[in-house]
């Protein structure tokens, strides 16, 4: 029967513009039209202003979006080199995404879709994806961000925060998130900026800004903040799980240790808190480490070497003696095949990007290693993924692909 799905949408579509709209009750047109896919649920919005009142209504979009049961892996790709997107701005790939099936064995491509918009020369990442939102902003000063729902292909272009006075690039850090507060169903991003005076021992002064899709107004947070020792690195972007963003950040005690842990942005309350970090041997301590969504909790990976990686799992969100260490994934190729872990399949696979050019998956249980395409060049991001109606309610643009 899904071989023939397509088909059945467009016959039932046909037949709903020819019919009375109003011959069916509301609530059964709506649970109908709620198992079609994406595209279909858009041709539906031309039938009438009743169905399309019905299909932009907040409460319907919810509902949509708790029955989209069917995930997929987003893949952003690049299809330049980073060599070339740097030395040969003029030249620059252009950046696409991938939606993969992600409960086949064979994880099969879905739908293939480009960014929406170019902004001269300036290079656009993926910042955080959620609800079928792609949040992506501009690469070097982060204060150029777009909301986009590729699968209705909208978009919100979003306002700048506040212009910083007079401060070159390199004199200051950005790091920054998108996720959704739980509680009001608000799309936030967050923007944290960590300035160091390279010429000053006092740690770096920090601040923190928060934009609210519903209000589409920035707002600098002013209390509960980090300590002003606290530095996020690792992914410069945050992982959201449990309605909140995880960055890996760090800070020296009154001893000069340095002191890694997980900070927390509670994007309901917008209130900083810490995970601690795994307890590690001594010379696991300082590995770069950095943090992605494992299901509803945390994943750490680190790189122990060029041949090496760590993976802890926590198994209770939030309980740091749950951290495990799974395994150690050894490189299967030449030593400059360096293993960079990028997410999880539904079925707890890892995903690593083994060089420029190849992606693979590999169960932590059985070790098997599936080879699962191209990998694109320069910034990858990896993240799961449900088709959704997010933004056909709000006032946004339409992309013009």
């Amino acid at each position: 029967m899904s071989d023939n799905l397509p088909e059945l949408c467009r016959s039932f579509t046909e037949e709903a513009i020819m019919c009375d709209s109003h011959s069916l009750p509301p609530e059964i047109l709506l649970d109908i039209i709620m198992r079609l896919p994406i595209k279909s649920i858009i041709t539906c919005t031309s039938v009438c202003k009743t169905w399309k009142s019905l299909i932009q209504n907040p409460s319907f979009i919810s509902d949509h979006l708790r029955h989209s049961t069917t995930k997929y892996l987003l893949f952003s790709l690049y299809s330049k080199t980073a060599w070339q997107v740097y030395r040969i701005p003029h030249e620059q790939g252009k950046e696409h995404y991938a939606l993969h099936w992600d409960d086949n064995r064979d994880f099969n491509e879905y739908t293939k879709f480009y960014f929406p918009l170019l902004h001269g020369q300036e290079r656009f990442r993926v910042v955080g994806s959620c609800d079928g939102l792609i949040c992506l902003a501009n690469d070097i000063c982060c204060d150029t961000f777009i909301i986009w729902n590729p699968c209705i292909r909208k978009f919100v272009q979003v306002s700048k925060p506040l212009p910083l006075p007079n401060i070159p690039p390199f004199r200051y850090s950005v790091s920054v998130g998108f996720g959704i507060d739980s509680k009001t169903s608000d799309y936030k991003v967050a923007r944290i900026l960590s300035f160091r005076d390279r010429k000053s021992a006092s740690p770096p002064k920090l601040e923190v800004e928060v934009y609210s899709l519903a209000t589409a107004e920035w707002k600098t947070l002013t209390t509960a903040l980090p300590p002003t020792s606290t530095e996020c690195y690792g992914n410069p972007h945050a992982s959201s799980v449990n309605g909140a963003l995880h960055w890996v950040a760090s800070r020296r005690t009154k001893d000069n240790m340095l002191i890694k842990f997980v900070m927390v942005l509670d994007l309901e309350d917008e209130v900083f808190s810490e995970i601690a970090m795994p307890k590690f041997a001594e010379n696991e301590r300082n590995l770069p480490s950095t943090i992605s969504a494992y299901g509803n909790s945390l994943a750490l990976y680190q790189e122990v070497s060029m041949n090496y990686l760590n993976i802890w799992l926590m198994k209770e969100y939030g309980n740091a003696s749950s951290w495990t260490k799974i395994v150690i994934l050894a490189d299967q190729g030449p030593r400059y095949y360096r293993p960079s872990a990028k997410g999880f399949r539904k079925s707890g696979e890892v995903i690593l990007k083994m060089n420029d050019t190849k992606f693979i998956s590999r169960d932590l249980e059985t070790q098997e290693i599936k080879d699962i395409g191209n990998a694109g060049y320069y910034h990858t991001y990896v993240d799961y993924y449900v088709e959704s109606l997010v933004l056909n309610d709000k006032k946004s643009q339409l992309c013009s692909y």
